[in-house]
Formats: C-alpha cells, sequence, structure tokens
C-alpha cells in the first residue's frame, strides 16, 4: 500500500500516515508565490525554521562534545557554523490544521494522513537562515545560552527582540511552545 500510495504523490512529495482502508486523495500544500519562487524563508515559516535550526545546533553540539567534559567557545561556534552547512532534505512544509508549517524532526507533530513536500528551495532557505541567525549573535551569547540548554538557545536565536518567533506572542505558526517531549529532546 504504501508503494501505491506513494506513485499518487508526485515528486518532491512524501506520505506521512497510515494507509487508509479505502483510497484517498491527499492534495500537496498549495504553495504561495513567496514558497515557491523566493529565495528566502517566507515570513510565515522563519519562526518554525527558527526552532529547527536551534534543534540541529543542540544536536550537532551534543554530538561533537561526546567523549570531551566541555566544548570550547569557540569550537561551539564552528560546530553551530557547521550545523547551518549541513544537509537540511528532512524538513519540508506540510498542511496542519489548514496552514501551511515547516515539517522535520525537532518540530511539532503531524497530522495522521498528511503530504508533505521536502528538497526544493527548503533546505537551501534553511542553511541560510541558520548562517544568518548564528552570525546575528557574539560567540559569548551562543555559547552562554548552549550552556544554560536547549530552550535557552531557541529563545536566543527565535525569541529575542528581533527573533522570528517574537512578534508570535504563543498563537500562530508555531508561536507556542513545543510539547514538552520536543523540549527533553532538544
Amino acid at each position: 500500500l504504501r508503494a501505491r500510495r506513494r506513485r499518487r504523490v508526485s515528486a518532491g512529495c512524501r506520505c506521512i500516515g497510515r494507509a487508509p482502508s479505502s483510497s484517498h486523495s491527499i492534495p500537496a500544500p498549495q504553495m504561495s508565490a513567496e514558497e515557491r519562487l523566493s529565495p528566502h524563508m517566507p515570513e510565515a515559516l522563519r519562526c518554525d525554521a527558527c526552532r529547527a535550526i536551534a534543534f540541529q545546533g543542540w544536536l550537532s553540539r551534543a554530538e561533537a562534545k561526546q567523549g570531551r567534559k566541555a566544548l570550547r567557545e569557540s569550537d561551539y561556534v564552528e560546530v553551530l557554523e557547521q550545523s547551518c552547512s549541513q544537509d537540511w532534505e528532512l524538513y519540508g512544509v506540510q498542511e496542519l490544521s489548514g496552514e501551511r508549517r515547516l515539517t522535520g524532526p525537532g518540530l511539532p507533530g503531524q497530522e495522521a494522513m498528511s503530504v508533505a513536500v521536502m528538497g526544493g528551495p527548503w533546505p537551501g532557505r534553511l542553511a541560510k537562515m541558520c548562517h544568518s541567525l548564528v552570525g546575528e549573535h557574539s560567540e559569548e551569547q551562543l555559547y552562554g545560552a548552549h550552556r544554560r540548554g536547549p530552550t535557552a538557545l531557541r529563545e536566543l536565536l527565535c525569541h529575542g527582540k528581533k527573533g522570528p518567533c517574537a512578534h508570535l506572542g504563543g498563537s500562530k505558526a508555531g508561536g507556542s511552545a513545543p510539547p514538552k517531549a520536543l523540549q527533553n529532546e532538544l
């Protein structure tokens, strides 16, 4: 059933969830012109993107730390910059509750039956935004947030005065805190 379901979905899309007992058609998210054509992360998805970047930065830091008591400040910034250059192919866009959202590791859950549009411009946009976010903060700020934990890193990168999530105030596009399980995974 999985192979049959994937054949009905255009290239670049991934079906998520269990195969239905009867045949259903699940449309891919309809992208706006900005989402299809802009070289930058669309404004409505910047908060989700920032959370993904903070999550990946924390994972990269944890992997680099293995076998060592602590990373030096300069090593940590290098690890963050390398994490920005990673392959972001596990991220894409899907519709959640009628709203287009970024999906991937470290981001809020997925609906039982949905289609995620992966690849395309999303990996490049995430890498570009990651480098920009890391460049906006000093080594001391980044290292200090890293020492305080994953929530502090997310707060620094995403919720500061000019952060991508600052204007959301607990509503739209990931403004509310992610589930506790995700916070603990960071």
